[in-house]
């Protein structure tokens, strides 16, 4: 049993080290890692573990840093994604977005909550539970990787190439407010492409156009959510088309073919194929030769030049708000003072879509700010939750341990 004085001293500590976790995550923030170009903010990332005295820091062959404290036989990893989306214009933006700023508590930055926020906590985190022997049993990771670019291709890389470790358990560090979140919907990324004939647009009779086989497809598209499956914990399945590309000879040609890229959100009772046929069944008759679906597949190299292919299909999870894993988390809110709060889910896609959706590893989410503020020029985060969040990192390994 955890004696109070236990979470006096993490507490202790981490307001002594307060100043540097927040001194870290304004220097992270500062170093553009877009495009999965995560190179420099891991080494950054790396020096202060080393810093620390984890036992071993590196990156792995994909480019992703690692951090390793103890050789004990459970595993648990402490997953935060160190990649971020673009800023677009940055002279729309009215503040610098990687300088960025601090108001009201809270640092504005581009990654600042998606999901730079939870690299100094789990870092100090883990470093205080270390120090306060908290850690016994235990080999424990800080894995911060490319999620951006492809979201579940590092942790599958974890597991099968290098370290090529399978956890017991893991953290996810996507923003959920400082709740425990224990799931979110799955998703598969495909594309309809319609092949028609060219022609002179003076002689449009004469041709076929690939865009005009696309648009039932894509008005049966947008009129399909209501139709899709419904879960009470994981919610109603999402379809949308998020892109278009049209091959034609010029502006004044038929084009003889139209691609439409679609992101499918799907719920528990969902399978891949009915998600295929569900979009099959609005292509007409007539251009069902014509008019094929293909699912995405993921194989560009990362910035080292590392290639590791994967289908672009990312099953739902979720864990049972009873499995010891999220009691456990459940139970570490509550021992540093956190208000009670129930569990949850991500609207968003996590890495969690490979470490619980496709390997069936135990993982749950804690992490500070909020996700709707991802990819948004207003991105920031509390760094009160910032700081607190370390906490929740150092002390829930020994829960845990306790937690049957």
């Amino acid at each position: 049993m955890v004696e109070s004085h236990v979470v006096q001293l993490i507490q202790e500590r981490v307001r002594t080290a307060e100043e540097d976790i927040i001194r870290f995550l304004r220097e992270i923030c500062a170093i553009p890692s877009m495009e999965s170009q995560i190179g420099p903010v891991g080494e950054r990332i790396g020096a202060e573990m080393r810093k620390l005295g984890f036992d071993e820091v590196r990156f792995d062959k994909m480019g992703n840093i690692l951090g390793r404290i103890g050789n004990g036989p459970k595993v648990l990893v402490y997953d935060s994604h160190i990649d971020t989306v673009g800023v677009g214009d940055p002279a729309e933006w009215p503040y610098d977005p990687f300088e960025g700023k601090i108001e009201n508590g809270c640092l504005y930055a581009r990654g600042a909550v998606d999901e730079k926020g939870s690299t100094p906590g789990m870092v100090y985190g883990l470093a205080i539970a270390r120090d306060l022997g908290l850690l016994d049993g235990w080999t424990v990771y800080y894995f911060g990787n490319m999620e951006e670019w492809c979201d579940g291709i590092a942790p599958n890389s974890f597991v099968e190439v290098d370290p090529g470790v399978r956890p017991d358990f893991v953290v996810i560090g996507e923003p959920t407010m400082m709740k425990v979140y224990r799931g979110h919907k799955g998703r598969l990324e495909f594309k309809v492409t319609a092949r028609g004939k060219s022609a002179h647009a003076a002689s449009n009779h004469l041709g076929d156009n690939a865009i005009y086989k696309l648009l039932p497809v894509i008005a049966g598209i947008r009129d399909l959510e209501p139709a899709l499956g419904d879960h009470p914990f994981l919610g109603h399945g999402k379809i949308t088309v998020t892109d278009m590309k049209v091959r034609t000879a010029s502006i004044n040609a038929v084009p003889d073919e139209a691609v439409i890229f679609i992101d499918r959100r799907m719920t528990f009772g969902e399978t891949k194929e009915q998600v295929i046929e569900q979009v099959r069944a609005l292509i007409p008759e007539k251009d069902r030769e014509s008019v094929t679906i293909e699912e995405l597949f993921y194989d560009e190299p990362s910035y080292t030049g590392f290639v590791f292919p994967v289908d672009k299909y990312f099953p739902a999870w979720a864990l049972d708000e009873e499995h010891p894993l999220v009691q456990a988390g459940q139970k570490t809110r509550t021992l540093i003072g956190l208000p009670e709060a129930p569990s949850g889910k991500w609207d968003f896609s996590t890495n969690g879509i490979y470490w619980a959706g496709k390997a069936g590893i135990p993982s749950i989410g804690f992490g500070p700010g909020d996700e709707r503020l991802a990819h948004a020029m207003a991105e920031h985060v509390p760094l009160a939750e910032v700081v607190k969040a370390a906490e929740f990192y150092a002390l829930l390994p020994r829960i845990i341990q306790e937690t049957k």
